[in-house]
């Protein structure tokens, strides 16, 4: 089925946490399909909710075994993150996350401080996926917004699976930031900050004036990947085998999908990334 898409679509937007790996280790099918397409004169960009830099990012995709051939660039929500800590944090930010996250720092000439000296507060996620419960985080985030503390918020994505397990993200924590009333910005899918910079590096890569129709989104997120795509006017083939259940078949997944995101343009619903 890929192939045709590779004929109709020169750009390739493709999530990776459940497209392209399961947190874990690479899809065989995905990583080979990616290649073809490139081999056939066409471009991937890699577009992730992931809060590290785009070199944060390569790295963690060599380590579990990704072939690099299998795309051109990578954008991440951390690449604009980057952006938004620039502009609402430049007296120093305070971090929730991972200390794996911290790469994002890097370059932006943003300090990291504690909760007292902050300007605002950056989320990457939960400081322990794996063990931390979600009720642990209720009291920094009252105090946060006790405080009057803007959140930024570095990966929209509320959820993930990693192998067989689902684990929360930082949009877990925006939501129930925002639920005190506390403010928030997104750095990432949905949002058309990170389209646009996909779209860019896109018109960089090929040297053409790449648009909209040349692009083909692809995803298994349904708020964060197909909304994202619908949002910004992008045909879309939806994954269902990541966030998204298949176990009552493929046509019930994408009608649930649809019923979320009305407007969504998605072209095919696949079980993987199979190129034929």
């Amino acid at each position: 089925m890929m192939q045709g898409f590779s004929d109709a679509y020169r750009v390739w937007f493709c999530d990776i946490w459940g497209v392209v790996h399961d947190g874990v280790r690479p899809f065989p099918v995905t990583v080979e399909t990616l290649k073809r397409h490139r081999a056939r004169g066409g471009a991937v960009i890699l577009v992730t909710n992931s809060p590290r830099s785009n070199a944060g990012v390569e790295t963690q995709l060599l380590e579990i075994g990704v072939d690099p051939a299998s795309h051109d660039r990578i954008v991440t929500s951390g690449d604009v993150t980057q952006v938004l800590m620039r502009l609402h944090g430049g007296a120093g930010v305070h971090h929730v996350g991972a200390q794996r996250d911290l790469s994002i720092y890097e370059g932006t000439g943003v300090s990291r401080v504690d909760l007292d000296a902050a300007q605002a507060v950056l989320c990457t996620g939960l400081f322990d996926d794996l063990n931390d419960r979600l009720e642990d985080y209720e009291p920094l985030l009252d105090d946060m917004k006790r405080r009057g503390l803007l959140m930024i918020c570095a990966n929209p994505d509320k959820i993930v699976k990693k192998g067989d397990r689902v684990l929360y993200c930082a949009g877990k924590l925006a939501e129930m930031y925002a639920a005190r009333g506390g403010e928030v910005v997104m750095a990432g899918k949905p949002f058309q900050p990170i389209y646009d910079l996909a779209l860019a590096e896109a018109r960089r890569i090929t040297g053409a004036d790449i648009d909209r129709p040349d692009i083909l989104a692809i995803g298994d997120g349904p708020e964060t990947d197909i909304r994202g795509a619908a949002d910004y006017g992008l045909d879309a083939v939806l994954v269902a085998e990541g966030v998204t259940d298949a176990s009552e078949g493929l046509h019930v997944a994408e009608a649930q999908v649809l019923r979320a995101v009305p407007h969504a343009r998605i072209v095919a619903t696949v079980h993987d990334l199979a190129w034929s």
